[in-house]
């Protein structure tokens, strides 16, 4: 290991308990001159506890969410279940127990997350490997391991050691450690997702942005509490919030679906938080929210795993098992549970009134949603920035690029020899089962097979999903009486209201989601209720 990477390990180890001790004066030489330490002394004075089973040789070391077993005799030992191989078996000598001093202190020293992120950083793939659990061991292999540092270097810059950070989140289904790098670049963040037996369970890779976003003026703090709460069940469980007003339920509640990209509860973007404003907004006037992280941001490289992962499995099915647990909350009214989707999770709605067997669904709220299909959004998307920037006298050579990239991307998707069962070899955004999957599914179409009551919402200035998908809604839906049309003109894609035009520049700044447009909602739910 070399220097940086030491100071690495002794930097992240900072927050333990307690720091490595010296080695005993009662350690032993092996015949290669490696010294073995007595087990329970070390262990001890690093914080951790030491058991015995004398009948079997067995030792069980704990820290934390650390577990280590060995076995006199054996040149191995199990670190939250899985095997590392020892340089020399553990020793029994006259009643004490000895094994590698560096195995025992090194891995006392750093949590198996810290060790795991040093793996890696060195390429070593297989020892890495041997700290992930089974649910994704199969993406996180040896190989992807070995080539990840490399790959992040190659995207990011040579990764320094100036300037290293250690963050620790937990929340209902991981225990979130992100590590800050500065890069030859940019500021790297590598969050490693350890669940509840000390086991790395996935990874998140992001640019590192600072956090500026600022608390609306309409949050108050007094008037709603929050719960976390964990949806669905297994190994692609979210973890989420529960805002609820404070007094006397039970309350009206809105589930909260995401846009596309990985998303974290928030929906945090640059300076904005739509989905928390959006909660602690109407909680304040009466109205209960759900929002959760979404699970290609919680479980990033699972989900990267399947190859035929659909819309459905992205942003519908977890609205189900949120409906299930709202239904059992006493301080919810069960028959007043909505649906809000912003952008791609407003395009998803009609799927999801579709799945609700039960007719749990009261109502539905769509955020600046398409209705158009998927590619035919995007290609007006792209037009429509170039527009803009045209507008206001930009170089448009760059986003023109970008446009035909994406207008490529669409052609092949309407090309009809191409389906979910004779994929192109060669697409450019992968998986390319999810772009054919729904390539027929044009939401205002199913939404006029539906009867469940709508708000549609949609800013007037917004770049990504253009007033010509309002219209359409409209259009389509011109027959049911029980659908509520919104916009706002200086509303943007983020649902905040911004004087210039947005080409979406303006999202790194501060911003909150529009006071107006959390009145409408919560007027049209507590009414609908």
């Amino acid at each position: 290991m070399n220097n940086w990477k030491k100071l690495l390990l002794s930097l992240i180890s900072a927050c333990l308990i307690l720091p490595v001790t010296s080695i005993s004066a009662a350690t032993e030489q092996t015949a290669d001159g490696k010294a073995l330490v007595p087990i329970r002394e070390i262990a001890e004075k690093n914080g951790a506890e030491v058991s015995w089973q004398q009948t079997t040789g067995q030792i069980t070391i704990r820290k934390n969410e650390l577990t280590i077993v060995a076995k006199v005799g054996e040149k191995q030992a199990m670190v939250n279940g899985q095997v590392v191989p020892l340089d020399n078996p553990v020793e029994l000598t006259k009643g004490v127990t000895f094994m590698d001093g560096r195995f025992l202190t090194e891995t006392l020293k750093a949590a198996p997350e810290d060790i795991f992120i040093s793996l890696i950083s060195e390429g070593n793939g297989k020892e890495a490997a041997k700290y992930v659990h089974t649910s994704v061991s199969g993406v996180l292999s040896p190989t992807l391991l070995s080539q990840l540092w490399g790959a992040l270097e190659g995207q990011n810059g040579k990764i320094t050691s100036e300037t290293i950070a250690k963050h620790v989140e937990n929340n209902t289904v991981h225990r979130n450690v992100t590590y800050t790098f500065k890069t030859a670049l940019t500021r790297l963040n590598i969050t490693v997702r350890m669940n509840h037996n000390g086991l790395v369970d996935d990874l998140y890779i992001a640019a590192a942005t600072p956090d500026v976003y600022q608390k609306p003026s309409y949050d108050d703090l007094s008037a709603y509490t929050e719960q976390d709460i964990t949806v669905g069940q297994g190994d692609l469980a979210l973890p989420g919030t529960l805002t609820l007003p404070k007094g006397e339920g039970p309350f009206p509640v809105v589930i909260l679906v995401h846009g596309s990209g990985p998303s974290n509860q928030d929906a945090a973007i640059g300076g904005a938080k739509p989905f928390r404003d959006l909660a602690v907004g109407l909680a304040s006037q009466g109205v209960a929210v759900l929002r959760y992280d979404k699970v290609t941001y919680e479980h990033t490289y699972k989900v990267a795993s399947q190859p035929k992962f659909t819309l459905k499995q992205e942003s519908v099915n977890q609205v189900a098992d949120a409906v299930d647990l709202l239904k059992k909350n006493p301080n919810i009214d069960p028959t007043a549970i909505f649906v809000a989707g912003h952008s791609q999770g407003g395009f998803a709605v009609p799927l999801i009134i579709a799945d609700d067997n039960q007719h749990d669904i009261a109502g539905s709220i769509l955020l600046a949603a398409p209705s158009s299909s998927f590619v035919d959004v995007l290609t007006e998307q792209q037009d429509e920035l170039v527009d803009r920037m045209k507008r206001l006298d930009l170089d448009t050579k760059i986003i023109k690029e970008q446009a035909d990239f994406y207008k490529n991307v669409a052609a092949i998707v309407k090309d009809p020899k191409y389906s979910v069962d004779h994929l192109p070899e060669a697409f450019p955004l992968q998986p390319a089962y999810w772009w054919f999957e729904q390539r027929d599914y044009v939401p205002a179409e199913l939404a006029k097979t539906q009867n469940t009551p709508m708000l549609i919402i949609q800013g007037e200035n917004d770049v990504q999903v253009s007033m010509n998908q309002f219209e359409n809604w409209k259009s389509a839906l011109q027959d049911h009486s029980n659908v509520t049309y919104n916009s706002y003109p200086k509303v943007n894609h983020l649902l905040s209201s911004y004087d210039g035009l947005s080409i979406g520049q303006e999202y790194a700044e501060p911003s909150n989601v529009s006071k107006a447009i959390i009145d409408d909602i919560a007027k049209w739910v507590l009414k609908s209720n």
